[in-house]
């Protein structure tokens, strides 16, 4: 008798059928291609909808073109197999490991409730999802949309409807790197016959070996305040299970003061550490208003744009929302129509002139013309094609831009310029875009292994007693 199989075969995976809605391609035109084995359907108002919005500079425009000139790739010289499905290859032009794209080739009417406007564009595609669900049920045909409100009605019609969530760089924005490790109590007794340990330019240097050290990654800050040595280190170095710390510069201490600001909490210490070494050319912070981004940020800047020379001037920007929004009906030169969203810059540049003591009303005012003449404000919408040498570019907002924004903007940077991103992922302004899909988190993300990169969250409120009972009460 033959021997009877060990485990039955598999039965071929079910292709679904996605039917995406305008705002998927708007806002990833690569999401034609991660669908992996599935097929996907394009109604005639999602077309529609491309078409209109196709015109002008903004991403949303530059997006639709993008979507055009891929399906333009894939109908192209076939027009006679589209009511049959068009193979969807691969980006670098190999096989069709991909779905199939079938596009709308007839009028639809998907019996919908009379109270739904049969004009309206959502509610065609709502009708055309109803006809491919009665027409092949043996396979799950799916709604694919950004849009909440659509979803909602789609699920109140009975049809499937998912959000596209390929962008999510997590799922859980609880699962971000913070930047910030504490060790356990008793690491250093434990590892303290095998630490080896010495000491160079004001730094004292541990190289520690373990299970730890493959969890660790470059640039990441371990500290221990329970044993009786504490402990504030900097992940140096990193090979296999051995890794280098450096302990830090005590930024908390008035005689280490940046532009007259000292850290006033652990978490700040580390970002500063962060903002003042050379070594590092991109720094992302983290946290709720008033934890001190800011502040940090621009009081590092003047002191190694002014003071030690290191960089030739700040550059500030970022995202004016709604993302894209044209400035031009305001009046005045580029930075100025900026100066409506720079509030928080000014702000914090009334703090640090006012922490200088020196020179009385007439030094400070000097001062504060340096200053002003070191930073410039520069619009997020004419950032492509331009090349920054040798300065200190800061994204303030940076959680209200995409993965692609972020990119663009990180790509600017030339030689010797160091580039500080900031933001709260919790006050996203940017439609469809959310904590785990924002360029911030991507940035993040992405960054962390790299040795010329830091990140830090902050944690702790430094404003006001008011602003951070607020910030829990309320």
């Amino acid at each position: 008798m033959p021997k009877k199989s060990r485990s039955a075969p598999r039965k071929p995976r079910v292709k679904k059928l996605f039917v995406l809605d305008t705002n998927v391609l708007m806002h990833d035109p690569a999401s034609l291609f991660r669908f992996e084995e599935h097929d996907l359907y394009l109604p005639m108002g999602t077309l529609e909808e491309l078409d209109g919005h196709k015109k002008g500079l903004s991403d949303l425009a530059r997006n639709a073109r993008q979507v055009s000139r891929f399906l333009d790739e894939i109908v192209s010289g076939k027009v006679a197999d589209i009511s049959a499905g068009l193979p969807i290859r691969t980006r670098d032009g190999g096989p069709a490991a991909l779905g199939r794209l079938f596009l709308q080739t007839e009028a639809i009417n998907g019996d919908l409730p009379a109270t739904l406007p049969a004009g309206k564009t959502d509610n065609q595609i709502l009708s055309v999802v109803r006809h491919l669900q009665k027409k092949e049920p043996q396979r799950g045909v799916v709604l694919v949309s950004k849009d909440i409100n659509m979803r909602i009605k789609a699920r109140a019609l009975g049809l499937a409807a998912e959000d596209y969530t390929n962008d999510k760089v997590l799922e859980d924005s609880d699962l971000l790197y913070t930047g910030v490790r504490r060790l356990a109590p008793g690491f250093w007794e434990s590892h303290g016959r095998e630490l080896e340990s010495w000491k160079k330019d004001g730094h004292t240097y541990y190289r520690i070996r373990g299970p730890l050290v493959p969890q660790l990654q470059p640039n990441e800050f371990l500290w221990d305040e329970s044993s009786e040595r504490p402990i504030h280190a900097l992940v140096k170095e990193k090979s296999g299970r051995m890794a280098v710390l450096e302990t830090l510069r005590d930024y908390t201490h008035a005689k280490n003061s940046v532009w007259g600001i000292s850290a006033r909490n652990r978490e700040q210490n580390f970002a500063l550490n962060l903002l003042m070494n050379p070594a590092i050319d991109f720094v992302t912070l983290l946290g709720q208003a008033g934890t001190g981004k800011t502040l940090l940020t621009i009081a590092a800047g003047l002191t190694q744009v002014l003071d030690e020379k290191r960089y030739s001037e700040i550059i500030m920007t970022r995202v004016t929302v709604p993302i894209g929004e044209d400035i031009g009906f305001l009046p005045g030169t580029e930075e100025e129509k900026m100066q409506p969203w720079m509030g928080a810059l000014e702000d914090n540049l009334d703090v640090l002139n006012a922490s200088d003591e020196s020179g009385g009303e007439w030094g400070r005012a000097a001062t504060r013309d340096l200053v002003r003449s070191r930073i410039k404000v520069k619009s997020l919408n004419f950032m492509r094609g331009r090349t920054f040498v040798n300065k200190w570019l800061v994204i303030d907002e940076a959680q209200n831009l995409t993965p692609k924004q972020m990119k663009t903007l990180i790509t600017r940077a030339g030689p010797g310029t160091k580039v500080i991103c900031m933001g709260n992922i919790a006050q996203i302004d940017t439609p469809y875009l959310t904590e785990g899909s924002s360029g911030l988190t991507f940035a993040v993300d992405r960054m962390k292994g790299w040795a010329h990169a830091g990140h830090v969250t902050l944690a702790r409120g430094e404003r006001s007693r008011l602003a951070d009972h607020a910030a829990e009460a309320l």
